[in-house]
C-alpha cells in the first residue's frame, strides 16, 4: 500500500510533518510505515525559464543556444533537446544547483548531480533545463512529458517560480505494510484516519453528493444477485452522454504516487475511488450489456471465458460471475470481460460498486492464477456498508470533472448488512491488562477519531463496521495502547499467582506405558497417519470391514498417502517388514499414534481421533512373551484386578489359532496375537512377528497412580495345592474365574505353578496345578474354614469336567 503524503493531507489539512516524523508516530501506532521516497530528493534550484531566442551552435550541429528568462534575469543555456521553441517555459536548474537524474535515464546517483555553470564546444551554459527523468519522476507520474526532451511547463506559469512546487514533487510517497485484519487501512481514507489520530488533527473525509438528473436508473438497468451468500450487497449507478479524455493533473499524480498507472478520465476515476475508500469498482458499457441486466451467479464447470487481458480463462462452478440477459461479462471481483469493455465510443456506462465474499474470491483468483489490485482488496473481506458512499464518490468525481450525465437513483441489492459491534468497555480491566493508569476520559478521547462510538447507558463502545478486527475487549485495550503510546507503557513485573506445571493424567498413562514398553526391549517408531487403501487388502480385511470406511484427503501426495488410517498394525507390520529386509535380528517396536474413525460418511463432523499403543516383535519370544508385556503395562496403571483374554478375537490378520481379544472389568482394552502368515508374506517377512494394539482412551479411563498399602499381617496363611486334569480347550482363565468367585474374602492370592501334557496325561487332556493362598485379617484361619471354601471351588471345577489328579 503506497500513498502520497499530498494526499493524506487532503483529508488532514493540518498535518504538518516530516517524512521521519510521521514514519515514527504512524509506526508506533500501529500503522507500520515501511519506507518513503522524498519526489523532491536531490533537487536545489529550479524554477520555471521561459525560453526567448534559439540560435544554433556554432561548433555543434546537434546543439542549440537559448536565451532563458529566469525571473530575475536572463541566462545563457546551451542543449542539445530536440523538442524546445522559443515562448516555452521549461524547469531550469541555476548554476550550483541540483537534479535527480542524469541525461541517459539510468539509476539515480544517490546524492543526485550538482549542475555547475561551464562551457559546451566553446559556448558558455549557465544552467541546465531538465526533463521529467532528471526531476526524479516518470512519464507514469507525468503522461504528457515527452518520452525524449525536455518537459514544456503549462503556459500560465510564473516565470522565475519554483518549479519543484508547481510540479507538484514536494511531496512524499510512504510505503505501508498493512496487516491483513486491517482491511479499513487497505484504502487512502483509513490511512489518513490514522494519522488524524496519530497526530491528533482533525479528519474531514469527503461526504459525496450526487446531483443526477430527473430520470430513474431502473428505467436503464436492473439487477438480479442470485448467489446472495457469495454477494451480499450489489449498487449500480448509470451515466450517460460520457466524455472519454485525460483525467485531471491531481488525479493522475495521486494515482501515479498511489503505483496506477493513468489512462483516461473514466477509468482513473474508478482506480481512484478504489485507493481513496478501499473499494473496488467496475464500469461495464451499457450498451454491450444483453437486456441491459446484470445476473450475479456461480459459473458452470468448464465454462471458458475471455477477460480484459485478452486471456481465455476456464471456469468452475465455484467462481462467481457477473452475467447479461444473455452470456457471462466479468469474473466477480477480480477482472471485467472482453465483451463487455470500455472504448473511446462508449456513450452510457453501468458502474458497480458490489461486495463480494473474501473467501471465495481468493480462492477463485488461485485457480484462475489471476490476481488483480481488485482481487487483492476484495480477498481480506470488505465491508458492504462501504459499496454505497464509494459509488456515489464515483458519481460526484464525474460531475465535478465533467465527464458525463448521472441518472438519478441507484440500484441497491442487499440481502444483508452488518451492525456496528457492541464491545463491552472496563477501563479498570483494561488498565490491569496494560499496566497502566489511563483515566476512562482519555480512554474515550482517543476513540473518537477513529470514529468508535460509546452508549452512555450500556458502558459499551460501537466499533464502526469498517473496523472488522474489532470484536473484544483485548481489541479495544490494544486501540488504548497504541494511541496511549506503547513506548509510554511503565515497565512492570508481571503479576499473578505462581503454579507447579504438571503432565495431564492423559500424558502421565502415555509416559507410563512408555516407560514398560522401553523397559521391556521395545524402541519406539513412527510412522504417517495416512496411507494407501491398499493396507486393507494387504491386512485380509473383508470388504465390508467397518475399517475401510475412511477419512479421504482431498489434495494427497499420492495413492499410498490417500486416507487416514483406521487401524496401527500398517506402519508397525511396514517397520518390522523393513528391519527384517535389512537382516536386523530381535526387531521390538512400538508406536503410540491416532487412528481416525468416522462417524459418518462423507463427513459431516470431524472424525473420532483414538490413540492406539501398537507393540511388534519378531526373532525371540513368543505370544507369551508379549502377553507378559501387556500384563506389565496394566500393572504398572493399576490395572492389578484379572486380566481376560477371548481367543475368538475375529481378527482376520492374525493366526487364527494364536490370538486373543483382551478385556479388563468386562470392556475390551485391545487385542494381541501371532501375525497370519499369509500377512507375513503380503509384507515380506521370513519370520514369525507377534502385535498387540491397546485403544489408549479405554486405558485411561481404568488407569489409576493411586495405590493403597495394608499392614504386615498378624495371622498366618493357610495354602492348598490343587492339581486337576481338564480338556485342552479349558482356558486357565476359566478355573482362576472359579476360583476367584468361590474364594470369597479370604482367598489372598493364587498363583499358577505347574502346566503339563504328556505320557501320564490322557489324550486330550491336560494337567494343570495352582497354589491357592487364604488369610484372614482378623483371626487365625482352622483347616475347616479352608476346606468350606475349596470344597466350594472344586465343586464348581467338578461341573465343569475337570477332575482332581490322583
Amino acid at each position: 500500500m503506497n500513498t502520497a503524503l499530498s494526499w493524506i493531507k487532503a483529508y488532514v489539512p493540518d498535518l504538518d510533518v516530516t517524512a521521519q516524523e510521521y514514519t515514527d508516530a504512524m509506526t508506533l501506532s500501529g500503522t507500520k510505515v515501511e519506507g518513503y521516497e522524498c519526489l523532491d530528493k536531490n533537487l536545489e534550484k529550479i524554477v520555471v525559464g521561459q525560453i526567448l531566442s534559439i540560435e544554433q551552435h556554432p561548433d555543434a550541429d546537434k546543439l542549440i543556444v537559448c536565451q532563458v528568462d529566469i525571473g530575475t534575469e536572463t541566462v545563457q543555456i546551451v542543449t542539445g533537446a530536440p523538442n524546445v521553441k522559443v515562448g516555452d517555459k521549461v524547469p531550469v536548474v541555476l548554476d550550483g544547483g541540483k537534479v535527480a537524474g542524469g541525461h541517459d535515464g539510468g539509476p539515480m546517483p544517490e546524492d543526485g548531480i550538482k549542475i555547475k555553470k561551464g562551457k559546451l564546444r566553446g559556448i558558455e551554459s549557465c544552467g541546465m533545463m531538465c526533463s521529467i527523468e532528471e526531476l526524479g519522476s516518470s512519464r507514469d507520474m507525468y503522461p504528457d512529458a515527452p518520452e525524449f526532451g525536455i518537459y514544456i511547463m503549462k503556459e500560465d506559469a510564473p516565470v522565475g517560480a519554483d518549479a519543484v512546487e508547481l510540479l507538484g514533487l514536494h511531496d512524499v510517497v510512504f510505503e505501508y505494510e498493512i496487516t491483513s485484519n486491517r482491511v479499513d487501512c487497505y484504502s487512502v481514507l483509513g490511512i489518513a484516519r490514522e494519522a488524524a489520530a496519530t497526530f491528533g488533527k482533525k479528519f474531514i473525509p469527503p461526504h459525496p453528493v450526487v446531483k443526477g438528473n430527473d430520470e430513474d436508473v431502473h428505467d436503464y438497468a436492473s439487477v438480479e444477485v442470485v448467489d446472495t451468500e457469495l454477494c451480499p450487497r450489489y449498487c449500480g449507478r448509470v451515466v450517460k452522454n460520457i466524455k472519454i479524455g485525460p483525467s485531471p493533473e491531481w488525479m493522475q499524480r495521486r494515482l501515479a504516487a498511489s503505483g496506477i498507472r493513468p489512462i483516461n478520465n473514466l477509468v482513473d476515476i474508478t482506480n481512484y475511488v478504489m485507493e481513496e475508500y478501499g473499494q473496488p469498482m467496475h464500469a461495464f458499457d451499457l450498451d454491450t450489456i444483453a437486456g441491459h441486466k446484470i445476473i450475479v451467479k456461480r459459473a458452470k464447470d468448464g465454462d471458458v471465458f475471455q477477460t480484459l487481458d485478452g486471456q481465455m480463462r476456464t471456469l468452475d462452478k465455484d467462481i462467481l460471475m457477473i452475467n447479461d440477459a444473455e452470456k457471462e461479462i466479468g469474473i466477480a471481483g477480480i477482472m471485467g470481460g472482453e465483451n463487455s469493455k470500455i472504448t473511446d465510443q462508449v456513450k452510457t456506462v453501468l458502474f458497480e460498486s458490489a461486495c463480494f465474499d473474501g473467501t471465495n474470491n481468493r480462492l477463485s483468483a488461485r485457480r484462475l492464477g489471476l490476481r488483480t489490485d481488485a482481487s487483492g482488496k476484495y480477498e481480506k473481506g470488505l465491508d458492504p456498508n462501504n459499496a454505497e458512499e464509494a459509488i456515489n464518490r464515483a458519481c460526484q468525481l464525474i460531475e465535478e470533472l465533467g465527464c458525463g450525465e448521472v441518472v438519478g437513483g441507484m440500484i441497491d441489492v442487499c440481502s444483508s448488512k452488518p451492525e456496528p459491534k457492541r464491545i463491552p468497555f472496563n477501563p479498570e480491566k483494561i488498565n490491569r491488562f496494560l499496566g497502566t493508569d489511563i483515566s476512562r476520559e482519555e480512554m474515550l478521547s482517543y476513540f473518537g477519531p477513529l470514529e468508535i462510538g460509546y452508549d452512555k447507558e450500556t458502558g459499551e463502545v460501537i466499533a464502526p463496521t469498517f473496523r472488522q478486527d474489532l470484536g473484544c475487549e483485548a481489541d479495544i485495550a490494544e486501540e488504548v495502547a497504541r494511541f496511549f503510546g506503547y513506548a509510554n507503557i511503565p515497565t512492570t513485573l508481571p503479576s499473578g499467582e505462581a503454579t507447579t506445571g504438571k503432565l495431564s493424567f492423559k500424558l502421565r498413562v502415555e509416559e507410563a506405558v512408555r516407560e514398560v514398553a522401553e523397559f521391556c526391549g521395545y524402541s519406539q517408531g513412527m510412522t504417517y497417519s495416512f496411507e494407501s487403501p491398499k493396507a486393507f487388502d494387504k491386512l485380509l480385511l473383508p470388504e465390508d470391514s467397518p475399517l475401510r470406511k475412511t477419512v479421504t484427503i482431498l489434495n494427497p501426495l499420492g495413492e499410498d498417502y490417500s486416507i487416514m488410517r483406521t487401524i496401527s498394525l500398517n506402519g508397525m507390520l511396514t517397520s518390522l517388514a523393513t528391519n527384517y529386509n535389512r537382516r536386523n535380528k530381535n526387531v521390538k517396536l512400538y508406536e503410540l499414534g491416532n487412528i481416525y474413525l468416522p462417524k459418518a460418511l462423507p463427513l459431516t463432523e470431524l472424525p473420532d481421533e483414538r490413540m492406539q499403543m501398537t507393540l511388534g516383535f519378531y526373532g525371540e519370544g513368543d505370544f507369551f512373551t508379549l502377553k507378559g508385556v501387556i500384563e506389565e503395562i496394566f500393572d504398572k496403571l493399576g490395572m492389578t484386578d484379572r486380566i481376560t483374554y477371548d481367543p475368538q478375537a475375529g481378527k482376520p490378520f492374525l493366526h487364527p489359532g494364536r490370538q486373543a481379544e483382551i478385556s479388563y472389568h468386562g470392556q475390551v482394552m485391545g487385542y494381541l496375537g501371532e501375525v497370519h502368515p499369509e500377512v507375513l508374506d503380503n509384507y515380506s517377512i521370513g519370520d514369525r512377528a507377534y502385535v498387540a494394539v491397546l485403544d489408549m482412551p479405554k486405558v485411561v479411563e481404568c488407569a489409576s497412580f493411586d495405590r493403597k498399602y495394608t499392614g504386615i499381617a498378624r495371622f498366618p496363611a493357610v495354602t492348598r495345592d490343587i492339581s486337576m486334569v481338564m480338556d485342552k480347550n479349558i482356558m486357565v482363565g476359566q478355573v482362576e474365574a472359579v476360583i476367584e468367585k468361590k474364594g470369597g474374602k479370604l482367598l489372598e492370592s493364587y498363583h499358577l505353578f505347574d502346566l503339563y501334557e504328556g505320557s501320564q496325561i490322557a489324550e486330550g487332556k491336560k494337567s494343570v496345578a495352582y497354589s491357592i493362598t487364604f488369610r484372614a485379617q482378623d483371626r487365625t484361619l482352622e483347616d475347616k474354614d479352608v476346606n468350606e471354601i475349596m470344597e466350594k471351588i472344586l465343586g464348581e471345577l467338578k461341573s465343569m469336567g475337570i477332575e482332581l489328579r490322583g
